[in-house]
């Protein structure tokens, strides 16, 4: 089951990140043009702001699960030790 998640985890933030790829540069420079009438909708804004949500807790997942699985491994070698 970890597996399968961390493979649809890896998936899914792959997939978010290009169209947040594409909306950050041109909500930059849309911004930066000083012309107000050429400023996103607020509801691309807001599913900005909620991809790159999903970005940073994917990522955080996909960051931890190194750590955690080596912290997993290393406790059963511990008990498979003590068993011994």
């Amino acid at each position: 089951m970890t597996k399968f998640f961390n493979k649809w985890t890896r998936k899914i933030h792959r997939w978010i990140a290009i169209p947040t790829a594409i909306l950050i540069p041109i909500a930059v420079i849309l911004k930066f043009t000083g012309d107000t009438s050429q400023h996103l909708p607020p509801q691309i804004e807001q599913f900005q702001s909620i991809l790159m949500l999903l970005l940073a807790i994917s990522g955080t997942y996909l960051f931890l699960i190194t750590y955690i699985v080596k912290w997993q491994r290393n406790r059963r070698k511990k008990a498979q030790e003590i068993a011994n």
